[in-house]
């Protein structure tokens, strides 16, 4: 599988996957079926920061043994902080969080599944490819 072929799952929707929503829990048991799914720090952070309950913590854990991961790098970071510097400077206010995804899928070259509008926003200052969930 290429790397093109691979999507990051955003902590959104592996939420509404969890909660067993439509269409991200098909969507996303169909990308863990076809192996399609990579990872990456921050989202198992947020996600982990979310857990209501040991057992959801060890599931969450098990992340770093099913998916691939991003390797982080300083120059993900530094373009993140860049980012996010332009777009506050025409008035866009956007975590930091999604900004350094939106340079991870960028530079990377894979699809971003998320139910975040915020990646609307970033997609007309930076080329991303979001993943839309057949209905």
């Amino acid at each position: 599988m290429k790397d093109s072929d691979k999507v990051l799952v955003d902590t959104s929707a592996w939420i509404e996957f969890f909660r067993k929503k439509a269409p991200y829990h098909k969507t996303v048991l169909e990308l863990i079926d076809s192996n399609s799914i990579y990872c990456t720090g921050i989202v198992l952070a947020e996600l982990i920061q979310g857990a209501k309950s040991q057992k959801e913590l060890d599931v969450l854990k098990e992340f770093l043994h099913v998916f691939d991961f991003i390797p982080d790098s300083t120059e993900l970071w530094e373009k993140a902080g860049e980012l996010s510097f332009s777009l506050r400077r025409k008035g866009k206010i956007v975590g930091l969080a999604d900004c350094y995804i939106s340079v991870m899928i960028h530079l990377n070259k894979i699809k971003l599944l998320t139910l975040d509008k915020h990646f609307e926003m970033i997609k007309k200052e930076i080329d991303l490819n979001l993943y839309v969930p057949a209905t």
